[in-house]
């Protein structure tokens, strides 16, 4: 196995995909006000910056910026 360093970086920002388990299901589309109650949650207790946010049937793209003093994730 490889040996992983991950960058701690202060104010970093990330891009990243999640889909879904099922692929063939529309489950982010049909509960989207779900899904943007969630983020608003997460939000509130974690501060961070939603640079984009594509949200897909079965998948969703987004790109996040942390604070300035976020790094220990």
């Amino acid at each position: 196995m490889p040996h992983y360093v991950r960058a701690y970086v202060p104010g970093g920002s990330y891009f990243f995909t999640v889909a879904l388990l099922e692929r063939h299901r529309c489950l982010l589309t049909e509960h989207v006000d779900a899904l943007r109650a969630a983020f608003v949650s997460v939000r509130r207790q974690r501060p961070f910056h939603i640079g984009a946010i594509v949200v897909l049937p079965d998948h969703l793209h987004c790109l996040w910026t942390l604070p300035p003093d976020d790094a220990d994730y």
